[in-house]
C-alpha cells in the first residue's frame, strides 16, 4: 500500500505540471493585458512600460513560466497582480465558504441521490420509479444557474423563508451561517444528486440481479436485509468513486453559484480574476483546484481497500 500510495503522487507531479504549463499560456496568449486593465484607460505608455516591467510582464513566456516554477518549488503560488498580496493568502481568505458550500452541495446529493436511486431500483418499474428518473432527468438537464434564480424567487422573495444573497462566516454568525449556505447547496448539489440516483440505480439492478441475492431471497433473508446489507453494501463500492469526484467536480462548479448568490468564495474570486485578467491568481485558483481533484482521486482509491478487502495494491 504504501508503495502505491507513493508512485501515485510521484504521477502527480507531471501530470500538475501539465495543468500549471496549460493554463500559463492559456492566459498568455488570450487577449487582454492585465496592466492596462490596472491602470485603466488614461495611463500613458511610459507608465504601462514601468508596470509591465515591475511585474515581469515584458520578459519571453519561457523565463515567466521559469520564475512561476522557481516559486512553485518554494511554495509561492505567486503575488496577485490587483490585490497586491500572495496568491496563497487570497485563496486561503475566500477559501471558508467554498469549502462548506462544497461540503453541503455533496451531503445534498449523496442524501438525495443515493436513497432515490436505492428505491428507483427496488421498484423497478413502479410509478415511484419512473417518477423518480424523470426527476433525475430533469435534474441532469437544467441549468444550475436557473435552478438558484428560482430558488431565490420562491425561498427569498416570495416566502421570504432565507436570504437571497451574502455570506457570514462562521466567526460572525456561528450556527445562522447555515441559512446562507441551504439555497446554494441545494441549487449546486442538485445536478450531482440527479446524477447520482441514475448511477445507484444502475448499479442496485445490477446487484440485485446476481445469484447470491437469489440465494438470500430463497432462504428467507429479510427483504430490508436483502436490499441494504447485500445489494448496497456490494453497489456503493463503485459508487465511491463517483461521489468522491463529486466533491472534486462541486468544488470546481461553485465557480456560477457563488456568482449567483454573491458568495465570496474562490469561485467567485476566479471570476473576478479572469476578468482583470490577474494572470497568478488564476493560475493559483486553477492549479489549487487540480491538486485537490487529483488528491481526492488517490483518497477514494485508497478507500477502496477498506471498503473491499478484495482489492490490494502492490
Amino acid at each position: 500500500m504504501t508503495a502505491y500510495i507513493v508512485r501515485r503522487l510521484l504521477l502527480m507531479i507531471p501530470v500538475l505540471l501539465l495543468v500549471a504549463i496549460t493554463i500559463f499560456f492559456l492566459l498568455h496568449m488570450s487577449p487582454g493585458d492585465p496592466v492596462a486593465v490596472l491602470l485603466g484607460p488614461d495611463a500613458t505608455t511610459e507608465q504601462v512600460e514601468q508596470v509591465r516591467e515591475a511585474l515581469g510582464l515584458n520578459e519571453p513566456l519561457p523565463l515567466q513560466l521559469l520564475h512561476w516554477f522557481q516559486g512553485l518549488l518554494h511554495g509561492d503560488l505567486g503575488t496577485s497582480i490587483f490585490l497586491n498580496k500572495p496568491v496563497t493568502e487570497a485563496i486561503l481568505e475566500r477559501a471558508e465558504p467554498t469549502i462548506l458550500l462544497t461540503i453541503g452541495a455533496s451531503l445534498v446529493a449523496i442524501l438525495i441521490g443515493v436513497p432515490l436511486g436505492v428505491l428507483s431500483a427496488v421498484r423497478r418499474g413502479s410509478l415511484l420509479d419512473t417518477g423518480s428518473m424523470l426527476v433525475a432527468m430533469l435534474g441532469i438537464s437544467m441549468p444550475t444557474f436557473w435552478i438558484g434564480l428560482n430558488l431565490i424567487l420562491i425561498f427569498a422573495v416570495t416566502l421570504r423563508w432565507l436570504p437571497a444573497q451574502g455570506y457570514q462566516s462562521i466567526s460572525e454568525a456561528g450556527v445562522a451561517t447555515l441559512k446562507y449556505l441551504l439555497l446554494p447547496s441545494i441549487t449546486l448539489g442538485a445536478a450531482q444528486a440527479a446524477l447520482l440516483a441514475r448511477m445507484t440505480r444502475s448499479m442496485m439492478l445490477e446487484v440485485l440481479s446476481e445469484d447470491y441475492i437469489r440465494t438470500a431471497r430463497a432462504k428467507g433473508v429479510l427483504e430490508r436485509r436483502v436490499v441494504f446489507r447485500h445489494a448496497l453494501h456490494n453497489a456503493f463500492i463503485p459508487l465511491v468513486t463517483v461521489i468522491g469526484l463529486t466533491f472534486a467536480v462541486l468544488m470546481g462548479g461553485a465557480v456560477i453559484t457563488e456568482q449567483v448568490f454573491n458568495i465570496p468564495g474562490v469561485g467567485r474570486l476566479l471570476v473576478q480574476a479572469v476578468l482583470r485578467r490577474d494572470f497568478p491568481l488564476v493560475q493559483g485558483i486553477v492549479l489549487t483546484i487540480a491538486f485537490l481533484y487529483v488528491v481526492i482521486n488517490l483518497l477514494v482509491d485508497v478507500l477502496y481497500v477498506f471498503l473491499d478487502p478484495r482489492i490490494r495494491y502492490s
